[in-house]
């Protein structure tokens, strides 16, 4: 019994044709070539049919790693996306920051305001972010970027300006000193005013003509005092124009002028203290009558004295000389 099923199972590999002529099988015999030449399609085959399986399972399902790694890179979506708010958020808050700094504590110091250009300045560079090219979120990663150094740009400029700002605030004490707060020439009965800042009719030329200070009217010799702290750095006689006058640097932006004096009591250089003698009242240069010119430059541009003549009038003395010095009359020089 096991002799005869061992034929049949020899007989199952053998394998047989059929001859039409002869009307009977043949058996077919494969040499070794042919036997390699069968593995070899085979192969070929197996391999083809793995490879388009293996691309197909490729595109259409996602391996463990795959699956791992989509998820952080949505999780990183999400996160850049919280970021972008946060850094709404802060760019809102350093927005009040430097409201704040230009219009209270750089308006308290008496500096000029942080310009929009500063802050806000760009970054040079066409090609600051092209590492960041070439990613499925690179606009997103660019725009979070350029957001983040904005962000730090403005920081720093306000970090330099509250630098300036704690500077001026231990310099407090010497800038209220410095900066021209009185009248020049004692006049509590405000009767001295005779010409304000504004156009007024030029008193040879009898035209209207800018006037960039106050004139005090007075007699020759009365004394002239110095607004505030600082240095003479002007010291001129002249014929024409302002005649005998003198110049101080306050410092902190300002300086003061005091023209047609008679005589000068400082000299160039010397340093000055607010209500120090400095001069006398005269008609000297381009003056029609003794007085005073008396001009406040502040950063370089001619400012109304008026708004500086606080510290030794009452609010009431300070309304009346605001009306007495609007008026459009003549100036003496």
């Amino acid at each position: 019994m096991r002799h005869s099923k061992n034929n049949a199972q020899s007989m199952a590999k053998v394998k047989y044709t059929y001859d039409s002529k002869t009307l009977s099988y043949k058996k077919i015999e494969r040499n070794w070539k042919q036997r390699a030449k069968e593995v070899g399609v085979f192969s070929i085959a197996a391999a083809a049919f793995g490879f388009v399986f293996y691309t197909a399972a490729d595109l259409w399902f996602e391996s463990p790693k795959e699956r791992k790694m989509n998820r952080e890179l949505d999780n990183m979506v999400i996160q850049y996306d919280l970021m972008n708010g946060k850094l709404e958020q802060l760019s809102n808050v350093l927005q009040d920051i430097e409201k704040r700094d230009d219009e209270i504590y750089r308006t308290i110091f008496e500096a000029g305001p942080i310009p929009q250009e500063v802050r806000t300045a760009g970054f040079g560079g066409a090609n600051r972010y092209k590492n960041l090219e070439g990613f499925s979120n690179s606009e997103l990663l660019m725009d979070t970027r350029q957001k983040l150094d904005k962000v730090a740009k403005r920081a720093y400029v306000q970090s330099k300006s509250f630098d300036d700002v704690v500077e001026m605030a231990r310099n407090k004490e010497q800038m209220l000193a410095s900066i021209p707060a009185i009248q020049p020439v004692a006049n509590k009965d405000l009767k001295r005013m005779a010409s304000g800042y504004g156009y007024r009719i030029h008193p040879i030329y009898k035209v209207r003509k800018m006037h960039w200070g106050t004139d005090f009217s007075a007699p020759k010799g009365t004394p002239i005092y110095a607004t505030g702290d600082g240095k003479v750095t002007t010291y001129k006689r002249s014929r024409s124009g302002y005649g005998r006058h003198i110049v101080i640097d306050h410092g902190f932006g300002y300086q003061t002028l005091y023209a047609h004096m008679n005589e000068i009591e400082a000299r160039r250089g010397q340093k000055v203290k607010r209500g120090d003698l400095i001069g006398y009242v005269g008609s000297s240069g381009s003056s029609t009558a003794p007085h005073l010119h008396y001009e406040i430059i502040k950063d370089g541009r001619k400012i109304n004295p008026i708004n500086y003549f606080f510290n030794d009038l009452s609010a009431e003395q300070y309304e009346e000389m605001l009306k007495i010095s609007s008026h459009s009359n003549q100036s003496f020089d």
